[in-house]
């Protein structure tokens, strides 16, 4: 997961450098970032049945190794088409990883398997906070290309401990049926999870891609103080999922998620009322924190429904969650240029309303129920 959390967050903090080097216009550098999502659905397509047939640490290996090779082409390349392989091969090789991390820790967790993800998921934000600081860091002593080669042998290390560590056998040897898979669609709880997910998935998509255009146009802030105001976002979400993994661990799974939500509510009014950028990064680090439990919390829910064909189930809420994350943000794209960028709260409000309407009745359906 600190791996995925560095892929997800390397190409915007490059991008500036990439376009120099590469002279890259807006179009260019556009298809690189829209290249990167498909990378990631891909990956988490493929990795759950890989793993339900195959085991875990195969796929890990190759997907830590697809890393290393995307990274090695990121710093060193000086053709435009092996950067472009080079995005879809860290994003093929993130999204496997960050799909089939989540569902070995749901195997291996005999009870608690929400906070057990939840600690899972503090690596994550490791990554994705630690990414851009080492770069502002390291940026008069270092070239990006440097820091951007020893990521990827991070990733290399990474690749060879997977290949050595034990993990647990593979659940469906014999391979996994059409009934079973089909189970999945006819599932309506599953279903419910999936679209959760799809706008979990979105929400944290707006503030991830928008946030630091809204707060450069609607506080006048400079690009620094934006991009930290960003930073305290994830820095809440990490922070809380270490919370959630310790402190909040008996904590039941609908109470979580209410008080989650009653957070969002409060920081996304802090952040819309916000005319300077202190008070919207106070409300970005609560919407971070509101944001921490829905993804640990419904792969929990995965995870002890479909014990047997867990990464499958996973690839498949995983996906339609993805999904989600680029159709709503794209929908935001074509508003904002538009319309303008305010109307980036008045989406956030809407999907925090779709996300209450659906776990309401999710945890209103009997737990067994398909």
């Amino acid at each position: 997961m600190l791996l995925f959390g560095i892929g997800l967050i390397m190409l915007g903090s490059v991008l500036p450098d990439l376009r120099i080097k590469h002279s890259l216009d807006s179009v260019e550098a556009g298809t690189l970032f829209s290249l990167l999502p498909v990378g990631i659905i891909a990956g988490s397509l493929f990795f759950g049945p890989v793993c339900d047939r195959y085991g875990y640490r195969t796929l890990l290996a190759v997907s830590a190794f697809l890393m290393f090779a995307g990274f090695e082409g990121l710093a060193f390349t000086n053709t435009t088409w092996i950067l472009t392989a080079s995005v879809v091969l860290f994003g093929l090789g993130g999204g496997a990883i960050n799909g089939a991390t989540n569902a070995v820790v749901a195997d291996i967790s005999v009870s608690g398997k929400g906070a057990d993800l939840s600690i899972l998921g503090v690596f994550f934000g490791i990554g994705a906070l630690g990414m851009p600081l080492l770069l502002s860091l390291l940026k008069k002593s270092v070239d990006f290309e440097a820091v951007v080669a020893g990521t990827g042998v991070l990733a290399l290390t990474a690749g060879i401990l997977f290949a050595v560590v034990h993990f647990p056998a593979a659940k469906q040897a014999e391979g996994l049926s059409f009934k079973q898979a089909g189970a999945l669609f006819r599932d309506v709880t599953l279903l419910l999870i999936a679209f959760f997910l799809f706008f979990q998935s979105s929400l944290e998509g707006l503030i991830n891609n928008w946030t630091t255009t809204y707060l450069m146009e609607r506080t006048a802030a400079p690009k620094e103080a934006a991009l930290m105001g960003l930073s305290a976002s994830v820095a809440g979400m990490t922070l809380m999922r270490l919370m959630i993994g310790s402190l909040f661990r008996k904590m039941a799974e609908k109470k979580l998620l209410f008080i989650s939500f009653g957070i969002i509510f409060v920081a996304l009014l802090l952040f819309s009322l916000s005319r300077s950028v202190i008070p919207a990064a106070a409300g970005l680090f609560l919407l971070g924190s509101g944001l921490a439990a829905g993804f640990p919390t419904m792969l929990g829910l995965v995870g002890n429904r479909y014990p047997d064909i867990s990464g499958t189930a996973f690839s498949f809420v995983l996906v339609i969650g993805l999904l989600g994350n680029m159709l709503v943000n794209y929908i935001m794209g074509v508003v904002a240029e538009n319309h303008g960028i305010e109307y980036l709260t008045w989406f956030t409000f809407v999907v925090l309303t779709m996300l209450i309407i659906i776990a309401t009745v999710i945890f209103g359906r009997p737990r067994n129920k398909r």
